[in-house]
C-alpha cells in the first residue's frame, strides 16, 4: 500500500518554508513535517478545517506520510475526530487517502491561524510561544485547584 504524501496549499507554501528552520536559524521548526503536525494540531484544537486550494508543487514539496511516524497518531486522530466514525481507521488505501485529505484540511486551517496570528511579527518562535501560553492559561481559567484543607 503507497502511502499518501501531505500537500501544502500554494498560498501557504511561503509561510511553511518560513516556519521551517533554514541556514539562518529562524524558523521554530526543525522540519517540513514538524510544521505541518503543529499546524494540523492547531486546525484539530480550534476546529478550523479548510479545503486545499492550488497545492504547492515545489518547495515545498508535498511531505511524505512516513516522516510523520513519531507523529503519525496526529493524521488518524485528526480523522477519528471529524469523521465521528472510526471505520475511517480501517487500514485500507481508501480509509488512509481520506485520513490524509482530511489532515490536510486541519493543517490548512491551522495554517490560516497561524497567518493571522505571525501577521506583522518579526520573531515566529516568540509569536508561537506566546499564543501556546495564552492557550494554556485560558485552560487553566476554568480549573479549581483541589483544595484538600477541607478533609481536615
Amino acid at each position: 500500500m503507497a502511502l499518501a504524501r501531505v500537500q501544502i496549499s500554494e498560498d501557504k507554501a511561503e509561510l511553511v518554508k518560513a516556519l521551517r528552520d533554514a541556514e539562518d536559524g529562524t524558523g521554530p521548526f526543525q522540519t517540513y513535517a514538524d510544521v505541518l503536525a503543529f499546524a494540523g494540531m492547531l486546525g484539530i484544537s480550534r476546529s478550523k478545517r479548510s479545503p486545499l486550494g492550488k497545492f504547492s508543487r515545489k518547495d515545498p514539496d508535498p511531505v511524505p506520510q512516513d516522516q510523520f511516524r513519531q507523529t503519525g497518531a496526529l493524521i488518524s486522530l485528526g480523522a477519528a475526530i471529524s469523521e465521528e466514525d472510526l471505520r475511517v481507521l480501517l487500514p485500507t488505501e481508501e480509509c488512509d487517502a481520506i485520513r490524509v485529505q482530511i489532515f490536510q484540511e486541519f493543517v490548512n486551517g491551522g495554517l490560516e491561524i497561524l497567518q493571522t496570528e505571525l501577521q506583522g511579527v518579526v520573531d515566529y518562535s516568540e509569536q508561537i510561544l506566546l499564543m501556546l501560553k495564552a492557550e494554556r492559561e485560558k485552560e487553566n481559567l476554568g480549573v479549581e485547584e483541589f483544595d484538600l484543607s477541607r478533609f481536615l
